[in-house]
């Protein structure tokens, strides 16, 4: 402005006018200057704020990436355990298959050895059924023999029926006639011996036995316990033998009033107790329960049980049971019963099964008696065929 009032003064010269200069440009450049400070300063500032804001921004991503890798180490992690899980699943699954497989082959192999018991079996089976369709009339007539044999030698040592045996033994006899065998001939002889031996035998009747054992059960009840008990009329000692006169009048007298009511008895047992009813009672069961043992030896048909039982009831009786007629009457049977021998005389009838079970080496002997002993005919047909007669049949 100054330049432009100085060309204004020259173009038209005027009076000469003093001008004071300005200090606004000053004020203005002082302005520009603070102005482009503060722009200056808030840019630093802004720059700074930029700055620190994208350090925070590092440090956040920075965090983030750390707990990034945190969460990949325990995802690392949680794969690692996954894969070692993984791993104890497919060692239990193949030492499970291995176990499995270890089963089936020890499961086949039992299965094998079964089917393979199971074919000798029935090869086994199969064989003595072609045996048995391959056998004669005579072998079924000798095996049905010893059948018969064998139960024979069952009834009679086992159950004691002479009956039945010696029927057995006879239609054993029966069935060695009708096979025809010539080997049989010795069993046959055998078998006869075994029948006389058996008619010859001496057999307890066990029925009479048991019966008269069942009378001895019914006369307990009429024995006298020894010991004195309630309902049982009491016992008394004998006077002494040497009383006077005048004592056994009143004894006498005595007796007369108390007949019927009181017994007088002597007894050289002594007597340390009084029994109840129940205790009786006891004691003549216990005799019963005695007489049930000789019972059961005598079906049983065992001696030993049957002596001893004997000797334990006569036991009983004579210590627990007063000595009187019907006591002796009890043993004496008792006694009789002990003589009684159940089974010691039953004869051995086995000598013929052992035969028919050696039929083979029967029928060795027999052929070699036979080639060594040729029939007659046989050697009266070679002169009739020298003479050239025909030998006529004998009626």
């Amino acid at each position: 402005m100054a330049e432009v009032i100085e060309e204004q003064q020259q173009e038209n010269p005027a009076p000469t006018v003093v001008i004071k200069k300005s200090h606004a440009g000053l004020w203005i450049g002082i302005l520009s200057i603070a102005l482009v400070i503060a722009l200056a300063a808030a840019g630093f500032y802004f720059f700074q704020q930029l700055r620190s804001s994208q350090d925070t921004e590092n440090n956040q991503d920075n965090l983030k990436l750390i707990e990034i890798d945190k969460s990949l180490n325990d995802l690392q992690v949680q794969l690692s355990g996954v894969q070692s899980q993984i791993a104890n699943v497919n060692a239990e699954l193949s030492s499970k298959d291995n176990h499995f497989n270890q089963t089936l082959d020890d499961f086949s192999k039992l299965h094998e050895e079964r089917l393979n018991t199971t074919r000798k079996e029935l090869e086994t089976s199969i064989l003595m059924l072609q045996r048995q369709l391959g056998k004669t009339r005579g072998d079924w007539l000798l095996a049905d023999a010893e059948y018969l044999l064998t139960v024979a030698n069952q009834r009679l040592h086992l159950v004691g029926d002479v009956q039945t045996t010696r029927e057995a033994l006879e239609a054993a006899d029966q069935r060695l006639r009708e096979s025809g065998d010539a080997a049989v001939f010795k069993v046959r002889e055998q078998i006869a011996k075994e029948i006389a031996l058996l008619n010859n035998a001496t057999v307890p009747d066990i029925v009479g036995i048991y019966a008269g054992i069942q009378h001895l059960q019914d006369a307990v009840e009429g024995l006298s316990v020894f010991l004195p008990h309630a309902g049982k009329q009491p016992e008394m000692a004998a006077p002494p033998q040497d009383l006077s006169e005048h004592g056994h009048e009143i004894l006498d007298k005595v007796a007369k009033q108390l007949e019927g009511y009181v017994v007088l008895r002597h007894t050289e047992q002594s007597v340390n107790a009084i029994l109840t009813p129940e205790e009786a009672h006891f004691i003549k069961q216990q005799l019963k329960v005695r007489l049930e043992m000789i019972e059961i030896a005598l079906v049983q048909q065992n001696d030993t049980l049957f002596t001893s039982s004997i000797a334990d009831a006569k036991q009983w009786l004579l210590k627990n049971f007063a000595e009187n007629k019907q006591t002796e009457q009890f043993a004496g049977e008792l006694e009789k019963l002990g003589n009684v021998q159940i089974r010691s005389q039953y004869p051995d009838v086995s000598g013929s099964l052992k035969l028919l079970k050696d039929i083979g080496k029967l029928r060795i002997e027999t052929d070699k008696a036979t080639s060594s002993n040729p029939p007659a005919p046989a050697e009266a047909a070679t002169p009739a065929a020298t003479t050239g007669q025909t030998p006529t049949s004998q009626q």
